[in-house]
């Protein structure tokens, strides 16, 4: 008859080994659950997928382990299934991380236990249908100035390095957009968007960041255009970068972003009315972007995050002179050129969004950071000549308006 105490001592001994000691799947630490049908331990959240494939999962503190189970789990462990399970994983795969979006922990763990995509007999490519370097299907896009989503068709074309989309079935008119995959980030947004599938898509359009929100009705099909996504990304970096390695490559592949949420913004001058924005801080690109709102296509502006030593800064503040303000925890954000700043609605939100930018202050700029930011700043120097060209000739046509008022005021003077 097992021993109910000694074997349980044994599991909490071997998850303790280095290669038990995470989650197998997502890397959480300290799982307190074990798959007895594959030798596995792995986290609270992941033992639920595995539950819904039938791999029969237990708690390693609470349920009853007869031996043969034990000596199982003894003989097997994360190490081995590691080495059968993903010994073709390919370099653009994402790995779901503790905190990633259900969709992505569940499609993995199926495509590893399940489809069995990474033992060496399949390929994954095939699975996804992108041997070609093409991919295409439906997906339900946010329309750009009303919140109902549509059914749109989206090609997605490695040998182009674009995506486009059209917004009728004939593709004979051409598509609405075609997107260059250079500068192209994906991320599931399931929370904003709120769908269990939703994905963002952002992307440069001319000087802007743009925003596409969409979504399948399965998980299996919107992962598998994220990770078609991120395979035309991986190719293209291999292109721009023939040198990169892998480990410089993949973690340029798409991205999470670093923090997002409403923050409310007053104008350069700080006498403004304040008005509620949403925020998202990209730390890759070293970018924070403000929308009007969570779901808007296209930002209404940017910041670049640069380090304390080219001049920039953040740090708590008590603004003064304000109005319009309802929130009052505040945070100033310095850069060469201007002064920014922001407030929270509560206190841990301003932590947070110090920390987040205290973390990107902290990163030594790269060359492609420099590259962005003499960009930004030609961009910023053409805007404001366009601008001050525009309101050079709106003054001109305003004084020959004036002066032919005049004349005509002359006219009927001397009539």
């Amino acid at each position: 008859m097992a021993n109910r105490e000694r074997n349980k001592k044994i599991l909490l001994e071997l998850v303790k080994q280095p290669d038990n000691s995470r989650c197998a799947d997502c890397g959480a630490p300290e799982p307190d659950w074990a798959s007895y049908k594959l030798g596995i331990f792995v986290c609270l959240n992941c033992s639920g997928v595995h539950r819904s494939l039938s791999s029969h999962v237990k708690s390693i503190r609470l349920d009853f382990w007869e031996d043969k189970l034990v000596e199982f789990m003894k003989s097997n462990g994360n190490a081995s299934a590691q080495v059968y399970y993903e010994t073709a994983v390919p370099p653009y795969y994402y790995r779901p991380q503790q905190q990633d979006c259900n969709v992505l922990r569940e499609q993995w763990i199926r495509a590893k236990y399940e489809r069995k995509e990474f033992i060496g007999e399949t390929n994954t490519c095939d699975f996804l249908g992108f041997i070609t370097g093409f991919y295409e299907g439906m997906l339900w896009k946010k329309g750009k100035e009303s919140t109902q989503f549509l059914k749109r068709k989206f090609v997605l074309s490695e040998r182009e390095f674009t995506l486009s989309y059209y917004n009728k079935e004939d593709e004979s008119k051409g598509p609405k957009a075609v997107i260059s995959i250079k500068d192209l980030n994906a991320t599931f947004q399931p929370e904003k968007i709120g769908h269990p599938h939703g994905l963002q898509i952002t992307y440069q359009d001319g000087n802007r960041t743009r925003n596409l929100y969409v979504y399948h009705e399965t998980s299996q099909e919107i992962v598998t255009w994220y990770i078609a996504i991120r395979a035309a990304r991986y190719a293209y970096l291999k292109t721009a970068y023939p040198t990169g390695s892998d480990d410089e490559l993949v973690p340029m592949i798409t991205r999470n972003y670093l923090k997002e949420g409403y923050m409310e913004k007053t104008g350069p001058t700080q006498t403004e009315s304040f008005k509620k924005r949403w925020f998202i801080l990209d730390s890759q690109n070293r970018k924070l972007f403000y929308f009007k709102g969570q779901l808007d296509a296209e930002e209404l502006g940017a910041i670049f995050i640069g380090t304390e030593s080219k001049g920039y800064s953040v740090k708590e503040c008590v603004p003064t002179n304000a109005r319009g303000n309802k929130w009052k925890c505040g945070l100033t954000v310095e850069t060469p050129e201007r002064r920014f700043v922001f407030m929270c609605e509560q206190e841990r939100e301003q932590r947070e969004w110090l920390e987040a930018l205290k973390k990107v202050l902290s990163r030594p700029m790269s060359p492609q950071d420099y590259t962005i930011n003499r960009r930004r700043r030609r961009r910023r120097t053409a805007s404001r000549g366009l601008h001050e060209t525009i309101k050079a000739g709106l003054s001109v046509l305003e004084s020959k308006r004036q002066h032919e008022e005049g004349r005509e005021d002359t006219s009927c003077r001397g009539a």
